[in-house]
């Protein structure tokens, strides 16, 4: 059984290594997040270890998904900083292990990630993530709404510029009443 658990500043650093094999893994099979090929394991694993700190300052939230003693997914949350965007915060990293594909452990890592927003007061969650990409996909059937388009947006880790869509959801009761108001309000004609 996959058991998903939020770690720590010190926790993040201590699994860097491990991290930093899942994200080259995930870089190599083709997938955007942010790197390019080839990305090499320490450089990765340093830049997991740069992220303790905003984990430790609560800026970054962060998830890993363990089965047995390896590491098969993560997923972060980074908070907004300013205090007109408290109510919304970005999904950001969400890594399955290709090994670890197809058994529901990315929406389970959504989940998790969904259920401490809402707990926390947090109303609305954004992410990005390539056009036409399997995540997509995965973000539809969850409940997200895409909410656009942006050409050449971000490269693919073989430097290939792609497009990106946005996409976002309202979460728990919060979320929910203010996505209602909003329909509403485009449409008072419209009973909820």
């Amino acid at each position: 059984m996959t058991e998903i658990v939020q770690v720590s500043g010190p926790e993040l650093v201590t699994y860097a290594d491990e991290l930093a094999a899942l994200l080259v893994e995930i870089v190599d099979g083709g997938s955007s997040v942010g790197f390019l090929t080839p990305l090499d394991r320490g450089a990765s694993a340093g830049w997991w270890r740069e992220q303790a700190a905003s984990v430790s300052a609560g800026r970054l939230q962060v998830w890993i998904a363990r089965d047995g003693e390896r590491i098969a997914g993560t997923i972060g949350l980074v908070r907004a900083p300013l205090p007109n965007a408290r109510h919304r915060a970005e999904v950001a990293k969400l890594m399955v292990r290709p090994s670890a594909q197809g058994r529901g452990l990315g929406r389970r890592l959504l989940d998790a990630v969904e259920r401490t927003s809402a707990g926390d007061g947090v109303a609305l969650l954004v992410l990005d993530t390539e056009s036409g990409s399997a995540a997509e996909r995965l973000y539809r059937s969850a409940g997200w709404t895409a909410c656009g388009s942006v050409p050449g947006y971000a490269a693919d880790p073989a430097g290939v510029l792609r497009a990106t869509t946005y996409y976002y959801k309202a979460v728990g009761p919060a979320g929910a009443a203010q996505a209602r108001a909003q329909v509403q309000a485009a449409n008072p004609s419209t009973s909820l």
